[in-house]
């Protein structure tokens, strides 16, 4: 008989599970939600009518929120270059965060900021990276993976000669990315949701962890 493996608590793989497990147990919220101290992960749901994302919105419906549109961190200014050692202080970094997806939302011309909501956990910094990883790693939420740039902020005068996401591609409306010339039509990106939606499997619950 072989032998199985020793459970390991610390091990990287379940560290980022029991803080998934708990940020999974958090009641959704209207987005942005009241403010708030602290860093750490979140998950963004949708639920409207946008017709490329009606399976995603179906999988949130009656109370499920089962499948997140983007994952993402939030750390403390400091924290990103590890100039300050541990214990950053946080402010208000996730808060702030979710406040600017909510404007980037809101200032889309196809989306309706109400149509959205969010999980959000404050995390100790040294274990943020493990819980955004683990939860991008098995949902892989299209706006993670297919329709990109939704976090991205403006890129300023000097460098308008880059390209203008596929998040604006698709959801025209923030003033910064109409100066960047696309390379994908809109045409192109939601050939490539069909075809993620349709190889991902949206699971019918939170994840087995």
């Amino acid at each position: 008989m072989e032998e199985s493996a020793p459970y390991n608590p610390l091990s990287k793989r379940n560290l980022a599970a029991s803080i998934v497990s708990k940020l999974l147990n958090q009641p959704p919220e209207t987005l942005p939600p009241p403010r708030f101290p602290g860093a750490g992960i979140y998950l963004i749901y949708y639920t409207g009518s946008f017709a490329p994302y009606a399976k995603i919105a179906a999988a949130n419906q009656s109370g499920r929120f089962a499948q997140p549109i983007y994952v993402g961190k939030a750390i403390p200014a400091g924290g990103r270059k590890g100039l300050e050692g541990f214990d950053v202080p946080h402010g208000a970094a996730l808060s702030n965060r979710l406040a600017e997806h909510a404007d980037s939302i809101a200032a889309a011309t196809n989306l309706n900021p109400d149509h959205f909501r969010c999980r959000w956990l404050v995390v100790d910094e040294v274990f943020i990276p493990l819980g955004e990883s683990l939860l991008i790693s098995h949902f892989k939420p299209l706006w993670n993976v297919i329709v990109e740039g939704f976090g991205n902020h403006d890129p300023g005068k000097g460098r308008i000669s880059g390209k203008k996401p596929s998040w604006d591609v698709l959801h025209p409306g923030r003033g910064w990315a109409a100066r960047l010339q696309a390379a994908i039509t809109n045409d192109e990106i939601i050939a490539r949701i069909k075809t993620h939606i349709d190889s991902v499997p949206i699971p019918p619950g939170p994840p087995a962890l």
